[in-house]
């Protein structure tokens, strides 16, 4: 079988973690690029590879994006906390949507019964 970016057999809401990993990794990539190094940049990385090893149907990945995406947000909790202002409020939503995404029924009974 050839590797795929997207599994369209899988349901919407791993589809769209799929996509949102790599829409966040390439944000991240951009923003570091125009703004300088940043540390979290790295994450995003492993999580554009996590979401490529969920289009693959591997159950390793699917935990991996589930600790990222995880750790993604209490990242952005913690920057709200020192006083992040607006642009915290959209990594917020940005993080729990992608947790929201991965942590779904349906996501989490699709991988428990498909991946390998």
């Amino acid at each position: 079988m050839q590797p795929r970016w997207i599994d369209h057999s899988q349901p919407q809401t791993l589809q769209g973690a799929v996509v949102f990993s790599y829409l966040n990794a390439a944000l991240a990539l951009i923003f570091t690029i125009a703004m300088g190094e940043s540390p979290i940049l790295f994450v995003f990385i492993l999580l554009a590879a996590a979401a490529f090893g969920i289009a693959n149907e591997k159950r390793i990945a699917y935990w991996a994006a589930v600790a990222l995406a995880g750790a993604f947000l209490l990242a952005v909790l913690g920057l709200m906390v020192t006083g992040g202002g607006f642009g915290a409020i959209l990594y917020l939503l940005f993080a729990g949507v992608l947790v929201a995404l991965l942590l779904h029924p349906e996501s989490r009974h699709y991988q428990r019964i498909w991946f390998k």
